[in-house]
């Protein structure tokens, strides 16, 4: 506790607790006599699963509680995102009469970094019958920037902005340029769960300069978030390799200022499509992602913009995933007039074209509801429930798969993508594809003979995608299908490549082309 108070942070927390030169001013019992005389137990995902404190105290009951909190506040990590900011407290106590010794039981309700890093909480005292609600915030101080480049030494970045920019305070995220974002529909990163960028390490560009620039960014995936929990695959699903390198390369193109040329217009990022390679398989549980990327282009057209992009994720300086992609920022005439990958015409599903074709019906929700069931996309990668299986059928005669779910407006991506323009993320729609090829699989007996199988995606397979509208909560359904084209027998498994599409009512917005899938036994790779 004493050198919790003297602000030696690292020193019992560990190194991660340090950033570059990053001045630590936040430290313990700052306002007040240190009562805490030891912390039994700490917990990040304790108490109702946003934290735990258990400590003693020797004192002011008041002080205490405070204390509590703040252990908590600095075990998180919150104060490097403002590395010259201050704990400062509010607690809902008044204590009348002398010290005692006891023990604070601090469960954590809230903790956030808009509009500055905080941890609310709700503890119980020795000696106070009732629950005693405390906030701990970290604050610059009186006329500090905590602007791009501010907030902490060494990074232009961190995820402070980050999350000012998925939901906040444009200006604090970006710059006072792009204060007249805030609180409108504008670009944004997607928040909560779904927000896979951390903070920006380098940068050789410059605010207006939209020729080019490149970046490295970070992603720091810990092996309990929800994604590994949800996903059937070996490691990280799909979707979060699409995701977290979008994102990285989407957050710089926007930092040059694109939209800034159009000023008073109300422009919605999406994106249009793109090129990835797995280039060897990693367990990415714990890892920190670095994402080096570049901005290769940008053309301003009248209500939009587009950009081009190619990145490469790495651990430990090592590639594992890379690509090409291409945003673009759209008014609102220009998202209503969109046509589809079609020309606003209909293409039906071949399913609808052959409707003499045996069908066969897999049933993905029964088998889920299985809580034993293996290799089983759960929670919030529920995404298909059913699908209609043509054997031998398809646009290449070796298999065909579709799946229609009905949209509810209240599905928890909403919210999350993105704040004030909810639309399901793309690689949402390209996960759904994978899942449907992934219980085509399991049903065909991939798996029957395996001792540990898993799934994977694999390696040296280019994935190339086209998104030409987005799903919105009012469109009803998502439709999608998907023409095996190849299985192929590995050493230790198998894998299939299939195209696919998706469609809204009427419309095909999503072209997927040589999607992969691998199930191998780990037994045999082991």
């Amino acid at each position: 506790m004493r050198r919790l108070a003297a602000a030696d942070i690292a020193g019992v927390f560990g190194p991660g607790h340090r950033r570059g030169t990053a001045e630590v001013t936040a430290r313990l019992a700052a306002t007040s006599p240190l009562v805490l005389t030891e912390v039994e137990r700490i917990e990040l995902r304790g108490g109702n699963g946003k934290g735990l404190v258990v400590a003693t105290f020797d004192g002011d009951p008041r002080a205490a509680v405070i204390q509590a909190a703040e252990v908590f506040a600095l075990y998180t990590g919150m104060w490097l995102c403002l590395s010259h900011g201050d704990l400062v407290s509010a607690v809902g106590m008044d204590v009348e009469g002398e010290n005692i010794s006891g023990k604070v039981e601090l469960v954590v309700t809230r903790i956030d970094l808009v509009p500055r890093p905080h941890v609310t909480g709700s503890a119980r005292v020795s000696g106070v019958a009732d629950p005693v609600e405390v906030t701990v915030a970290v604050v610059e101080p009186a006329g500090a920037s905590v602007g791009p480049g501010a907030a902490a030494t060494g990074l232009l970045l961190n995820e402070f902005h980050m999350t000012h920019l998925s939901r906040g305070d444009q200006a604090i995220a970006m710059g006072p340029e792009f204060a007249e974002y805030t609180g409108v529909r504008a670009t944004r990163l997607p928040t909560g769960g779904l927000l896979l960028v951390d903070r920006v390490i380098e940068f050789d560009g410059e605010r207006g300069r939209l020729d080019s620039a490149s970046y490295t960014t970070e992603y720091d995936s810990p092996a309990d978030s929800w994604y590994y929990a949800d996903t059937a695959n070996d490691s990280m699903p799909h979707f979060v390799y699409m995701e977290t390198s979008l994102q990285a390369a989407l957050l710089m193109g926007y930092y040059a200022g694109p939209t800034l040329t159009q000023a008073g217009t109300t422009l919605s990022l999406r994106n249009l499509g793109g090129t990835a390679t797995v280039l060897r398989q990693v367990d990415l549980r714990d890892a920190t992602i670095e994402q080096s990327s570049r901005l290769l282009s940008t053309t301003i057209l009248p209500g939009s913009s587009l950009q081009t992009f190619d990145y490469t994720l790495s651990v430990d300086g090592e590639p594992f995933y890379r690509g090409e992609t291409m945003f673009g920022y759209f008014s609102d005439q220009a998202l209503a007039n969109q046509t589809g990958l079609d020309a606003g015409r209909t293409k039906p599903a071949w399913l609808s074209e052959n409707p003499s074709a045996a069908v066969r019906s897999v049933d993905v929700a029964a088998r889920r509801a299985d809580p034993s069931a293996p290799l089983c996309a759960r929670r919030n990668l529920t995404l298909i429930d059913n699908i209609d299986v043509v054997d031998g059928g398809g646009e290449f005669g070796e298999g065909y798969l579709h799946s229609l779910r009905v949209i509810d407006p209240s599905d928890w991506y909403f919210a999350r993508h993105f704040h004030l323009d909810p639309v399901i993320p793309g690689s949402l729609g390209v996960e759904s594809v994978i899942h449907a090829i992934q219980e085509w699989m399991l049903d065909a007996g991939h798996a029957d003979t395996m001792t540990d199988p898993a799934f994977r995606i694999p390696r040296d397979i280019a994935f190339s995608w086209r998104y030409r509208g987005q799903f919105l909560p009012t469109d009803g359904t998502v439709e999608l299908e998907a023409h095996i084209k190849s299985v192929t027998r590995t050493r230790d498994g198998v894998v299939v490549v299939a195209d696919g599409s998706l469609w809204k009512p009427g419309l095909r917005i999503y072209e997927l082309i040589d999607l992969a899938v691998e199930l191998t036994d780990r037994k045999v790779t082991r």
